[in-house]
């Protein structure tokens, strides 16, 4: 959960209409991150350096050297998960960068490596270098990157060709509950179940906690869930299950583990679990934490962070 959290605050991280309108329809999670704003938080970006994805990184130096200055250029970065095909185990992954991007010197720089471009139809994509992966300049200030099959597949939907987000009511309801956050992410229901579960294993550490979860955890049907560094540390997560019963069981067993981790946890543990609130109202789950720059800074360095990150 906490592994795509590497951002700051201070404005909404929104997506355009132009990036949204490139969104496959199938999408299991998908976060956004107000990325220039992240730089003005040190414990962001400390966190973002802790938790950044080896593939996050290598596409970050791969922009650079196509002459992206992440420093001046980019304003939002989303990362957006989605299926191949309905109810599909196979999943790809499609990224869309906001900014102010100087297309045509990235694309001449393009041209001086003598890279090889794709066009479909009227859209014209480029390779990024060795790196395996594509880029296509929707406007001035919108590109939607990854592997050739995924940039695809965005131009597509843009096109009307493929279904797309914009038809997808229940992912667009999520969003609405948290877009206006500096990050924000949203999880159907898949991607909900694989994420709470885990959150259960790590939190747990009790007898029957994964099991208990496991007897209610189809009755999930999606999360979303916000954060931002502008007075300390705050998250806010909010899991929607189809009744009431299924959102007061987790909540009394995550309940139960905040208070065996106050107990038996490291001194910035226990710190950690006085900053968190477990409730449950109307089927809905809702997790907070709030906490100091100094007090969030002594969590990312005890051994349940780490673990709950790996």
């Amino acid at each position: 959960m906490m592994a795509a959290v590497m951002s700051g605050s201070g404005f909404a991280a929104q997506l355009s209409s132009d990036a949204r309108s490139a969104i496959p329809y199938d999408v299991q999670q998908m976060v956004v991150v107000d990325y220039r704003v992240m730089q003005n938080s040190p414990v962001a970006m400390q966190l973002r350096n802790q938790v950044m994805p080896p593939e996050l990184k290598r596409l970050e130096d791969t922009l650079q050297k196509a002459g992206l200055n992440d420093n001046n250029d980019l304003d939002q970065l989303a990362f957006i998960l989605y299926r191949t095909k309905p109810g599909s185990e196979d999943v790809q992954t499609v990224g869309v960068a906001q900014g102010q991007f100087p297309v045509q010197d990235m694309i001449a720089n393009f041209k001086k490596k003598h890279m090889k471009a794709t066009v479909v139809r009227t859209t014209t994509i480029y390779p990024l270098g060795a790196s395996g992966m594509s880029v296509v300049f929707l406007d001035e200030s919108t590109m939607v990157f990854g592997s050739m099959e995924s940039v695809k597949k965005a131009i597509n939907v843009r096109d009307g060709l493929e279904q797309g987000f914009l038809t997808n009511g229940a992912m667009m309801g999520e969003m609405q509950s948290v877009d206006s956050a500096p990050l924000w992410s949203i999880l159907d229901q898949k991607g909900t179940q694989t994420m709470m579960k885990q959150l259960m294993g790590q939190m747990g550490q009790m007898a029957g906690s994964v099991s208990d979860f496991d007897s209610v955890k189809k009755l999930l049907v999606g999360s979303w869930y916000s954060m931002d560094f502008q007075h300390g540390v705050r998250f806010d997560l909010a899991v929607q299950s189809n009744d009431n019963f299924a959102a007061a069981t987790i909540s009394s067993l995550l309940n139960a583990a905040v208070l065996y981790k106050k107990m038996s946890g490291t001194d910035s543990e226990k710190m950690a679990m006085n900053d968190a609130a477990v409730s449950s109202s109307g089927g809905r789950l809702n997790i907070h934490f709030g906490a100091s720059d100094d007090d969030f800074q002594a969590l990312l360095k005890s051994d349940m962070f780490k673990s709950m990150v790996h």
